[in-house]
């Protein structure tokens, strides 16, 4: 006859640990590696223990009632081990049922021990005490051979970390698809001519509120071709496989829709410098804040700033009055170090120090 004393707690507790070792071999806590596992794994032997234990009191039981409860629990039981297999992060099947096997055949002793012997096996101390051991036994063999093993006999092997690769941003020269650009006369493309130098990436947005296209004209997109850019879509072109010349080109749903793209070979690369001398941190008349304070350049002239002083500084586009413009920012530039910015547009652009405000500059585009 079962013995539903032992019965009771046995299915609490085979539940809980199954549920444990369940979360365990999912990964979802990571409970192998915070040593969870050994919890939850005991907790299901002590369970198991007291189930076989409160089935097998007095022999094998045939009643209906443990029929259905052994059924049930087998339900649950093969429910959750169904659960876990679907989910164990074990790379190779024997390596699963081994670690099965680890848990099944301690507890399939201790039960039969419990049952021939149940004057030694029965008392609770005994069982608790049988069951920790069986605990530890296979805590320490998952640590050498288990999923996500945490022990081991060779020293540990640090291995290099992988320097990040950084992904060069390429900035694209913009032109704009305006809106209206479908209706004959008006503006389509802006600028209408480009210029731009071999390997220069050049970007098209339409703007307008229908599909357009941007289409070498002399070979009907042989050379490059957009398809249809839908409204508010981009399009852009690598310039570095095209040979320096001009290409006409055309919109291939609005024909009268025409621009033209200059490719020159790049020329060398002009830079003036421009010094942050020392003493520019203090205040003084007759002191020298950026040397030279205003420079006149060329589009596409790279400004060199170089800081001489010994305290940082800021490279910051804008003014002490209105603030930071947002063109440019060098952030803290430590003394030896430089920064450089290429000045592409028209225009006048003034600058400052964010840390010392009486610091200020200009650069004039033509």
């Amino acid at each position: 006859m079962s013995d539903w004393d032992l019965m009771m707690p046995g299915m609490g507790l085979t539940a809980v640990g199954l549920a444990g070792v369940v979360v365990s071999y999912a990964g979802i806590a990571k409970t192998f590696i915070d040593g969870m596992h050994a919890l939850t794994g005991l907790t299901m032997f002590v369970g198991l223990i007291f189930l076989a234990c409160g089935i097998l009191s007095g022999g094998v039981s045939t009643s209906n009632r443990a029929k259905a409860t052994t059924l049930v629990i087998f339900g649950i039981a093969g429910s959750f081990g169904a659960f876990a297999f679907t989910m164990t992060s074990v790379l190779t099947l024997p390596t699963f049922a081994g670690v099965l096997l680890v848990i099944i055949i301690p507890t399939v002793v201790i039960s039969y021990a419990a049952m021939k012997i149940p004057q030694y096996a029965k008392p609770i101390s005994v069982i608790f005490i049988l069951a920790a051991g069986v605990g530890i036994a296979s805590f320490v063999t998952l640590g050498f051979v288990g999923p996500g093993a945490q022990f081991s006999l060779q020293p540990p092997v640090e291995e290099p970390e992988k320097p990040v690769e950084q992904v060069p941003v390429v900035k694209a020269i913009p032109v704009e698809i305006l809106v209206g650009a479908s209706i004959p006369d008006n503006p389509d493309y802006d600028p209408d001519a480009l210029t731009v130098n071999k390997g220069d990436v050049v970007e098209w947005t339409n703007n307008d509120n229908v599909m357009h296209t941007v289409t070498s004209q002399a070979d009907l997109g042989e050379t490059f071709d957009s398809s249809v850019i839908s409204a508010g879509s981009k399009y852009q072109l690598d310039t570095k496989d095209l040979a320096a010349g001009e290409y006409p080109y055309f919109c291939s749903v609005h024909p009268l829709m025409t621009a033209t793209l200059v490719v020159k070979e790049p020329t060398a690369q002009v830079t003036t410098k421009v010094s942050i001398p020392s003493g520019a941190m203090t205040q003084s008349e007759g002191q020298l804040y950026f040397d030279p304070k205003e420079i006149t350049v060329s589009a596409g002239t790279i400004v060199v700033w170089s800081n001489d002083d010994i305290a940082a500084h800021t490279v910051t586009s804008g003014n002490p009055t209105s603030g930071a413009s947002g063109a440019f920012d060098s952030d803290i530039l430590a003394a030896g170090k430089t920064f450089e910015y290429k000045f592409d547009s028209p225009g006048a652009t003034e600058y400052y120090c964010l840390l010392h405000p009486w610091m200020t500059g200009k650069v004039t585009v033509q």
